[in-house]
């Protein structure tokens, strides 16, 4: 794949979690551990440019992008002036994930195709403008996965399975950067491992836009039913073993992934702020 002329080097795994909500020594803390444990970006969940800089700061080196910031949380205008500031004292270490986020989420949310063409507008005729290549979707539909295609680096869509990844690559085309999720449960027992899982996958059973994107993909409504069933679970998630959770990354890269934003699942008891399950998890990443 040839990346758009100018986007930030992401390497090839992503760290992503609400880091922005953990007090400042917790979130510092655990940036600074992503960044040594080689991970090439840290994605920040639920944030606007404006939160980065923290992050940025207590870092030297590695990407930190937001996914996402929700369009309706914060407006255009607002977001290339917090883009111009984090460029100039952090050059080349900032992408801005945006998405629609959801009807169940937010009262302002109307129209979401055209309302984020007009977003991108506006970051374009901005007085200091987000270039292409430092902005990305979170695509899930045909139609916002050809306008990450065609307006920004390329697309970073949020619980979806190894087909959705290859059928996206195929829309994107080789020069867009595909940077899908993947939820790893660092559990053998299948058991505990789908538990883990349908306790972290529960809050999106209830979002539109999911349910379709998985319905899309062939899944039933009894499988986004109650907690999800065990396909849908099995298609959404790494667990298992070290070699099982290799082999579906394995799968994502196969699939034509660039960059693989893993998020661990797990039930530890200092949470996000938890810094040995990203320990584990680095160490197993092909």
């Amino acid at each position: 794949m040839t990346q758009t002329a100018g986007t930030p080097d992401l390497g090839r795994y992503g760290a992503i979690g609400a880091f922005t909500y953990l007090p400042p020594k917790a979130r510092d803390t655990v940036a600074a551990e992503l960044e040594a444990s080689g991970f090439g970006a840290i994605w920040l969940a639920n944030a606007t440019a404006d939160e980065a800089a923290p992050v940025l700061d207590a870092t030297s080196a590695i990407v930190v992008g937001t996914a996402i910031q929700s369009i309706w949380r914060q407006d255009a205008a607002r977001t290339a002036e917090a883009y111009a500031g984090l460029a100039a004292k952090h050059p080349g270490r900032f992408v801005l994930g945006l998405g629609v986020s959801h009807a169940q989420s937010t009262a302002e949310y109307t129209r979401p195709y055209p309302t984020m063409v007009a977003y991108l507008d506006a970051l374009d005729a901005a007085g200091t403008p987000v270039p292409a290549g430092h902005r990305m979707l979170a695509a899930l539909g045909p139609k916002m996965t050809e306008l990450a295609r065609t307006r920004t680096a390329g697309s970073l869509p949020y619980l979806v399975t190894a087909e959705h990844v290859a059928e996206a690559r195929a829309a994107l085309g080789e020069h867009a950067l595909l940077a899908p999720e993947l939820g790893v449960v660092l559990e053998a027992d299948p058991d505990r491992a789908r538990t883990l899982a349908r306790g972290m996958l529960e809050r999106y059973l209830q979002y539109t836009n999911y349910k379709n994107n998985w319905l899309r993909a062939g899944f039933t409504e009894d499988d986004v039913a109650g907690g999800g069933s065990d396909r849908l679970i099995d298609a959404l998630f790494a667990w298992g073993d070290d070699d099982r959770v290799r082999a579906r990354i394995e799968a994502f890269r196969a699939a034509g992934a660039d960059h693989i934003v893993v998020q661990p699942v797990h039930d530890h008891p200092h949470g996000l702020a938890a810094t040995e399950p990203w320990r584990r998890l680095a160490a197993l990443l092909p």
